[in-house]
């Protein structure tokens, strides 16, 4: 599997944020904030995958561009980032050596806990 960073989602999320569409939310509250797998088949029916994979900074490449799997680490619930999404990204990326992605999403990190 050949992870990288998806640039084009790491430099909307960063609108995102400099926008306000964020949502502080606690470390642990990802596994109630990520979309749930029928929240995706909509937002993919209604907006496409090119939509679909800004919400996700990492894309693996062997996998065809129109399945789900092709994208990894999301942040977000496809209207605002979340803290926690973030934070599980910057986690999990460290864990897999995914060093890219985790830059990324530590950058993301600060940018959210930055004082306004």
């Amino acid at each position: 599997m050949a992870v990288t960073l998806n640039e084009r989602s790491y430099e909307f999320a960063k609108k995102l944020i400099a926008a306000g569409h964020f949502v502080l939310d606690d470390r642990d509250a990802w596994s109630e904030h990520q979309p749930s797998a029928r929240q995706e088949n909509e937002f993919i029916a209604e907006h496409g995958f090119g939509a679909y994979q800004k919400w996700f900074l990492g894309v693996d490449d062997e996998e065809p561009e129109d399945r789900k799997d092709r994208y990894k680490f999301p942040y977000g619930d496809f209207t605002l980032v979340h803290r926690c999404g973030v934070l599980s990204a910057e986690v999990r990326a460290g864990q897999y050596k995914y060093s890219d992605i985790e830059v990324a999403a530590a950058h993301l990190h600060g940018m959210l806990d930055a004082p306004r």
